[in-house]
């Protein structure tokens, strides 16, 4: 393997492992304090936290898949299996949005308060503060490593620092004699994470339906910045944001030697790979200009 995909890859899984026992940590001690005080918010905060530690293992599994190197079944890679394991991401967020959203009406339908005290509110603002921690130490290693596993399970974190904020609005409602703000404090947290799941879904069929990554202007002025190159056309690009396929067809006049057209070939992917670093592979196919009023 490439010397700089592998240090992503350890890379990367070395900020999941991390996230993942933080996750845990702070899981149990929202699901052990939810029980014990009867706070349905805190509860079901704490089971959304617990998912975020089982999406950094689907993220860990997916990371071992992806990077296994190209080989006779797989000519591009297992680049994708990252973006799955994103995926994988969104469904564990769907579950958590039907256990929430049950929970909640089942505590409009029986009634009930929570025990609200000063520990309620510590365990709250001590996890808040991690889960913003790591929401900011992911998001920079996603820029930093290209990794949209990475920003996924940001995603999903920040959902976690919202679901936090709204059960500390429904604790301070409790403490001050409104208790049904529990349970609507456990439909807020439904919508959160429903819209996280959104925006992790529709991100992962983005690169699993092959929409365009580099957009075609762009590429055509690398491409014709390039001497004797005269123009260019059928530009298709697709994959993720750190690692893209790219094939089009470029004009040179119709009596270069085919010698001269293949090394202008060459530079051309040179060009456009150095532009964009992220391009894993280029494919250029050499034509003379088309006729007049023809594509």
């Amino acid at each position: 393997m490439h010397e700089d995909l592998a240090t992503r890859y350890t890379s990367v899984r070395s900020v999941l492992v991390r996230i993942l026992f933080l996750n845990i940590g702070v899981a149990l001690a929202k699901i052990v304090f939810g029980q014990a005080s009867g706070s349905i918010s805190i509860l079901s905060d704490g089971f959304h936290s617990l998912t975020d530690g089982a999406s950094n293992v689907v993220a860990l599994v997916g990371l071992r898949l992806a990077e296994k190197p190209p080989d006779t079944n797989h000519p591009y890679g297992h680049r994708k299996f990252e973006t799955l394991a994103a995926g994988g991401i969104a469904l564990f967020l769907l579950l958590v949005v039907v256990e929430v959203a049950q929970t909640a009406i089942l505590r409009f339908r029986a009634g009930g308060a929570p025990s609200v005290t000063a520990a309620s509110f510590g365990i709250m603002l001590a996890t808040l503060a991690i889960n913003i921690a790591v929401v900011r130490s992911e998001r920079k290693a996603a820029r930093r490593l290209s990794s949209e596993l990475l920003l996924a399970d940001a995603r999903h974190t920040q959902s976690d620092v919202l679901t936090s904020l709204a059960v500390l609005a429904a604790l301070i409602g409790s403490a001050y004699g409104y208790p049904i703000l529990d349970p609507l404090a456990a439909l807020v947290i439904v919508g959160f994470i429903g819209y996280a799941g959104f925006e992790i879904a529709r991100d992962a069929a983005k690169i699993l339906s092959d929409q365009i990554v580099i957009s075609e202007e762009d590429i055509r002025g690398v491409v014709q910045s390039v001497p004797r190159v005269l123009g260019c056309h059928h530009i298709r690009s697709r994959g993720s944001a750190d690692h893209v396929f790219l094939d089009l067809h470029v004009w040179l006049d119709g009596d270069t030697p085919l010698t001269d057209a293949h090394a202008l070939s060459h530079e051309v992917k040179d060009r456009l790979m150095e532009r964009y670093p992220q391009i894993a592979d280029a494919i250029i196919h050499i034509e003379p200009p088309p006729l007049a009023g023809r594509r």
